[in-house]
């Protein structure tokens, strides 16, 4: 049983974490890739896929997991009003193009409701302010936005969420160039404020 201490630091939760939440590695493993990034090697194993997943940085509160060569995990303590605090998880896959899911746990792994904790931002977030939507062109280029591709990244140094729009690179160039001129160029980004992402 980890101790209350500990559990609020990322290597033992990363250990100690279901099998389910990244079935290429089993415990074990994950446990011989953190002793392998502590003792500053190549924290690299073969997983269960014949691939292989490496642990990329690991600090008190954030993890940075190469699972596949084309999937990663993050995990970021986000501490709480009350001391406690809880774990995102931020599961993306390069299918063809970067796509997030964030979920929330408990320290003992346990899912959160996460509607409380963050909400996705809109399509139109990502759209230019003052643009002009009345023209054919503009309504065009929305038009081919037909889904919500959206990376999100933790910050290994603070507790912001970053959430960039990747829906423009499933797109053709051509069509990408359409849409561009419309498309904000900087990505939305969150404050953890106790309670939530905002």
């Amino acid at each position: 049983m980890i101790g209350v201490a500990k559990a609020q630091d990322m290597a033992p939760l990363f250990a100690a974490m279901p099998d389910a939440l990244v079935p290429q590695l089993e415990d074990a493993w994950r446990k011989d890739l953190i002793d392998l990034y502590n003792a500053g090697k190549e924290a690299k194993l073969k997983n269960t896929m014949n691939g292989f997943s490496t642990l990329q940085k690991l600090t008190s509160d954030y993890l940075l997991l190469q699972v596949s060569d084309n999937s990663t995990v993050e995990l970021k303590l986000l501490p709480l009003v009350n001391d406690t605090k809880i774990i995102g998880m931020i599961t993306t896959v390069d299918g063809p193009v970067p796509d997030s899911r964030i979920a929330f746990y408990s320290t003992d792994w346990k899912p959160l409701e996460a509607s409380g904790l963050f909400t996705p931002p809109a399509s139109g977030w990502f759209i230019k302010e003052g643009v002009d939507k009345n023209g054919e062109a503009y309504r065009h280029a929305v038009s081919l936005l037909d889904m919500d591709l959206i990376r999100y990244r933790f910050s290994p140094d603070d507790l912001t969420l970053t959430a960039t729009y990747t829906t423009p690179l499933y797109l053709s160039k051509k069509d990408r160039e359409s849409v561009l001129p419309y498309l904000r160029e900087t990505p939305k980004v969150y404050s953890w404020q106790k309670i939530h992402f905002e």
